[in-house]
């Protein structure tokens, strides 16, 4: 195959982001190939949201994200919105419903919005290649990128990162984009696991294990840094006790900020001046004991543990203000220190990835490497539980896709005259 006969590009990936960025390019008269190992596209879009997808999030901006740039995510966001991708879901006939304000699901499956972006692939005349697991990727003298899979050799001009993280191995995620970047000079932030449930040392989990199964809502209070001083974040939602620790969705959403060494609080009583609640139980019915009354705001059983390890025996009219008032700083901070979390097998995205210093925030093309883009999870960029990860890989293969569009409008023009 000559220059002439390359593919404008080869999308490495047939997930959210790949498949948006091929419609996109393909629609926009590129000539465009999706690979990926396996043997159907949108896996992970396939089991998200309980099988129906949170395809989106209404209010998804810059702020519902973690970036080592909080600023690089705007761009693409901004043109191309969840309310773009929404009238999408419509022009196709997918029925959806809002479960929390703005956080949107399909009514019935997840495999429509699969359907409807390999329908979007096959307006673009996209040719979709599955079960080809990627061996290597170069580029030749000529600048032109040679792809080899274990079952074909394809040539493009521009290839498109799109594998996703390390989350969900058993779906076969892999560390590909990241290992690509590097080979082509790009930096990579560590990756971690993110929106997964944290675990426990064994002291910590000798009390947590007869908790398990037990559900509250709580305010998780993380720290966001944010120039010199940071600030504070409180994700307020469920929290889940298990075997190993703590999970819920409030749980997700402060592991993405957590990090090996720092402690996490919990606000038992969210939204509520635990003292004053504690007070005025007292006063109204002083004859209660300690886990009776725990138990009037709390859990039953967490209520009996607190109650056995922080208020002494006999009814609550008998104990001092001062014991009380120490027990309400305890529900309102209660600081536990995670050991570790579920890893990557329960994480729901990948925290790090490609550095996005190395990116154009509006075509999601690297710098110092024409032709070269990553979009999606394989990207520093990481949303909060909700629909926001998918707007993130709607918004960034959007980008990636117009610009493809674009570079391939630019070069035939160019050829054309040339002739």
């Amino acid at each position: 195959m000559n220059r002439a006969d390359a593919l404008d590009a080869v999308i490495l990936g047939a997930g959210a982001a790949g498949m948006m960025a091929a419609a996109t390019a393909g629609q926009g008269g590129c000539r465009v190939a999706v690979l990926d190992h396996a043997a159907q596209p949108g896996r992970k879009i396939l089991i998200s949201g309980g099988g129906r997808c949170n395809f989106t999030h209404l209010d998804s901006g810059p702020g519902m994200f973690l970036s080592a740039n909080p600023h690089f995510a705007k761009s693409a966001l901004a043109r191309y919105t969840p309310a773009d991708f929404l009238e999408l879901v419509k022009r196709h006939r997918i029925a959806w419903h809002a479960k929390t304000p703005g956080q949107l699901f399909c009514d019935r499956s997840a495999s429509e919005i699969v359907g409807m972006l390999v329908r979007e692939c096959q307006q673009g005349n996209v040719a979709m290649h599955l079960s080809n697991r990627i061996i290597a990727v170069r580029r030749d003298a000529d600048g032109i990128f040679v792809v080899e899979t274990d079952r074909m050799v394809l040539q493009a001009r521009a290839i498109v990162l799109a594998t996703g993280g390390l989350s969900i191995p058993k779906l076969g995620a892999t560390g590909l984009s990241h290992d690509v970047a590097r080979r082509f000079g790009l930096k990579i932030v560590e990756p971690a696991p993110a929106l997964v449930p944290l675990t426990f040392g064994p002291r910590d989990r000798e009390w947590m294990t007869g908790l398990a199964g037990v559900s509250m809502e709580i305010g998780a209070k993380c720290h966001v840094s944010q120039g010199r001083r940071g600030r504070d974040i409180v994700f307020r939602d469920g929290m889940l006790f298990t075997h190993r620790g703590l999970s819920g969705p409030a749980i997700l959403q402060a592991s993405s900020y957590w990090s090996p060494g720092a402690s996490l609080d919990i606000d038992c009583l969210p939204g509520r001046d635990a003292a004053r609640c504690l007070r005025e139980l007292k006063k109204a019915r002083p004859r209660m004991g300690g886990a009776a009354m725990l138990a009037s705001l709390l859990p039953q059983r967490l209520a009996h543990l607190l109650a056995a390890h922080h208020l002494p025996d006999g009814p609550v009219g008998e104990m001092p203000d001062s014991v009380l008032d120490a027990l309400a700083g305890l529900l309102s901070s209660w600081r536990l220190m995670p050991t570790g979390s579920e890893g990557y097998a329960k994480a729901e995205v990948t925290r790090g990835g490609i550095d996005t210093a190395g990116l154009s925030s509006q075509t999601m093309e690297a710098r110092d490497v024409p032709g070269l883009f990553a979009v999606g999870e394989a990207v520093d960029v990481t949303g909060w539980l909700g629909g926001h990860n998918f707007q993130w890989a709607w918004s960034s293969g959007h980008a990636a896709g117009r610009a493809l569009a674009e570079r391939a409008l630019a070069e035939r023009t160019l050829a054309e005259r040339r002739d």
